[in-house]
C-alpha cells in the first residue's frame, strides 16, 4: 500500500447552477469512506467550491453551501472535480470560472469531471487532444463543441493523463473508487466498494447503458418496435435477415435498407446486441449454465458467447457473471 497522505489530499467540487445532486454526493461519499485502517483517520478532506460562493441550487432543490473560488489556494488543491449540472452550457458562459481554471490548472495535480461537468473541463482547455467521455445523450455535443478532444461515446469513465472524466451520475462513484485506488492503493480502493457496496472496478469497457436499447432509442418512429418485441421472444432461432423482413412484410433488401436508416444498425448487429443483452440478464439473474444460456439467446455455442462478450464488454461470460450476479449461484 503506498505511504498513507500527511495532511489528508484535498478535494475540491465544482459547483455551478442546478448542480445535479449525485453527481456531487456520489464521489464525495467515496471519498470520504477512505479512511486509515488502523487510526480512521480521513485520508481526505473535501470542500465544496462555486465561482462566486454561497449556496448553489441543486436539481433536487436543495442548496448545498459553497465557498469561493478566489478563497482557495490552487497549490493545496490534489484533486478538482467539475459536477454535471442542468444549466451547464450557461456555466460555460461564466468568465470568472473558467479563467480560474485556465489559470490554476497546471499546479493541480488531478482534475476530473462528472457527466457534462466535461463541458467545464473544455471550455477551459482541459480536453484538447485527450480522450474523455460525458454522460451518452451528450457525447455528440461534446465533440461537437471540442473537436480537438477525443470523445469516447461508451467507456464508464476515462482517465488521460492527469485529466479523469465520468460518464455522470453514478460513473461518478466508479471514477473516485478508481482515483481512491491510484493514490492509496487496492486494499483501500476495496474497503471503499465494500462500504459503499458497489463493484471496486466495472468490466472494461462497460457500456453506459443498455446496448439494444441504443438503436431502439435511435427508432423515434417506433416502427420497429414489434419487430424488437418478436426478436426478443424467438433470440434461439435463426434471425436471418429473410426471416426478419417476413415479420415487417417487406422484402429483405429494402427492409436491411430501411431497418439501418431507421436504427444506425444493420439487422445482424441488431440480433447480435440483443442475444447479448438477453445474455447478459440470464447471467446476472439465474443460475443457468453458460453452455444452456448460449442456446437459449441463439448463440449456438458458449464459445460464441464468449467472443461477443469479449467484442462488447471486454470480459469473458463467467467474468461477468462473477462481477455482477444478483443471486447466490450454488
Amino acid at each position: 500500500m503506498p505511504p498513507l497522505p500527511n495532511p489528508p489530499r484535498l478535494i475540491v467540487f465544482i459547483l455551478t447552477p442546478q448542480t445535479v445532486m449525485l453527481d456531487v454526493t456520489g464521489p464525495l461519499q467515496a471519498f470520504h469512506e477512505a479512511r486509515d485502517p488502523a487510526t480512521g483517520t480521513p485520508l481526505y478532506r473535501t470542500i465544496l467550491a462555486s465561482s462566486l460562493g454561497g449556496p448553489v441550487m441543486t436539481d433536487t432543490g436543495i442548496a448545498l453551501d459553497t465557498v469561493a473560488l478566489a478563497d482557495l489556494d490552487p497549490g493545496e488543491i490534489h484533486t478538482l472535480i467539475a459536477a454535471g449540472s442542468d444549466e451547464m452550457l450557461d456555466a460555460l458562459g461564466d468568465a470568472n470560472l473558467i479563467g480560474w481554471l485556465e489559470k490554476y490548472r497546471g499546479k493541480i495535480t488531478r482534475i476530473g469531471s462528472v457527466c457534462i461537468g466535461a463541458f467545464i473541463l473544455g471550455a477551459a482547455g482541459m480536453l484538447d487532444n485527450r480522450a474523455c467521455v460525458t454522460h451518452w445523450r451528450w457525447c455528440d455535443r461534446l465533440q461537437a463543441m471540442f473537436p480537438q478532444s477525443r470523445v469516447a461515446p461508451d467507456p464508464i469513465f476515462v482517465r488521460d493523463g492527469p485529466v479523469w472524466t465520468s460518464a455522470g451520475v453514478t460513473t461518478g462513484i466508479d471514477m473516485a473508487v478508481a482515483m481512491i485506488e491510484q493514490d492509496l492503493g487496492r486494499d483501500a480502493a476495496l474497503a471503499v466498494a465494500r462500504s459503499l457496496i458497489v463493484f471496486i472496478r466495472r468490466p472494461g469497457g462497460q457500456s453506459q447503458f443498455s446496448l439494444p436499447l441504443e438503436h431502439q432509442a435511435n427508432d423515434s418512429t417506433g416502427r420497429f418496435d414489434d419487430l424488437h418485441g418478436w426478436i426478443a421472444q424467438n433470440l434461439q432461432t435463426r434471425l436471418s435477415v429473410e426471416d426478419l423482413a417476413e415479420q415487417t412484410g417487406m422484402s429483405p433488401r429494402n427492409f436491411s435498407r430501411t431497418y439501418k436508416s431507421a436504427t444506425g444498425l444493420s439487422p445482424a448487429r441488431a440480433v447480435e446486441l440483443m442475444r447479448l443483452e438477453a445474455a447478459r440478464t440470464a447471467l446476472e439473474q439465474t443460475d443457468k449454465r453458460i453452455s444452456q444460456i448460449a442456446i437459449t439467446c441463439g448463440f449456438g455455442d458458449d464459445e460464441r458467447m464468449r467472443r461477443c462478450f469479449v467484442k462488447h464488454l471486454g470480459v469473458a461470460p463467467s467474468d461477468y457473471r462473477e462481477r455482477f450476479k444478483t443471486i447466490q449461484i450454488n
